[in-house]
């Protein structure tokens, strides 16, 4: 089984100090505050005032990008900032697990219409959404939007949490802050007070159950990649354009049920080829 590259344990003399010290000491926790911090202010902020929300995306987003490249550099400086890039260019995965990234859930979230008797028809015909598909749910906001997320996420907070506790129980401790930091996007629709509270509570309970979900499968892809950020971030820009496949008919919980379908089989299989290898090192027993 591969690992994701190891991390530095020691900080270079030019980044020395209280901060560094303190940064080097809690990443993690530094990482996710600041993070979640800065997403709840912008999103309270933008409600608040009845403001866009795409004004508090795009705070976000800089976040995203901003946070792990200043703590990378504060506790490991410019080695650490290019082994946190250096995920961007692992394109060499195999053709298998490009097909995970991109293709697995849309696959399978019409594979859950279909069984579940909601599919219907794409009114702009399968080519124009498969178009759709890759233009703006791939590339536009996957590029724009996903891999930024997955610096921070993947790059920064769960391949250190996966390197000190394992890939499961790394990804698990890392949908805790991934799932706090999009609880304000309940209110993104109707806004703050025209937000019913059952709806509040629909869509956190959606998110704790995506979040672990979301997470273990990115970490298992992380692993199996040696940490392509590339890959990790497509999937996750998967995800979310399975969500608005024209053949859910307007529903929104498919993609969420083949998430869960996918990582349980992507579990399956890893569980597989490790009882395999296991089996094979072992050998013969000999009485």
């Amino acid at each position: 089984m591969t690992t994701i590259p190891a991390l530095p344990t020691s900080l270079p003399p030019a980044v020395r100090g209280p901060a560094g010290r303190a940064i080097g000491r809690h990443p993690v926790l530094a990482a996710s505050g600041l993070l979640i911090g800065v997403t709840w202010l912008a999103q309270i902020v933008t409600l608040v005032a009845g403001w866009p929300t795409g004004l508090a995306l795009v705070v976000e987003l800089a976040a995203f990008v901003v946070v792990p490249l200043a703590l990378s550099a504060a506790i490991g400086g410019r080695r650490e900032v290019r082994r946190l890039l250096s995920g961007f260019l692992r394109v060499r995965i195999g053709l298998t697990r490009w097909l995970l990234a991109l293709l697995a859930m849309p696959v399978l979230t019409i594979g859950v219409a279909l069984v579940t008797g909601t599919y219907v028809s794409p009114p702009e015909g399968w080519a124009s959404m498969a178009v759709t598909y890759v233009a703006q749910g791939l590339l536009l906001l996957g590029v724009t939007g996903n891999m930024a997320e997955e610096a921070a996420w993947s790059g920064f907070v769960q391949s250190r949490l996966m390197n000190r506790h394992g890939p499961v129980v790394g990804s698990l401790l890392t949908a805790i802050p991934f799932s706090l930091i999009h609880l304000p996007l309940a209110f993104d629709e109707r806004g703050l007070h025209g937000t019913p509270w059952t709806d509040v509570a629909l869509t956190w309970a959606v998110l704790v159950a995506v979040a672990p979900a979301l997470r273990l499968l990115v970490g298992f892809l992380l692993v199996d990649t040696r940490g392509s950020l590339l890959a990790v971030g497509f999937l996750h820009a998967a995800f979310n354009a399975s969500g608005r496949l024209s053949v859910v008919g307007g529903g929104w919980w498919q993609n969420v049920v083949a998430l869960i379908v996918l990582t349980l089989l992507v579990a399956g299989w890893r569980r597989g080829q490790a009882v395999a290898w296991a089996a094979h090192r072992s050998g013969p027993k000999t009485s």
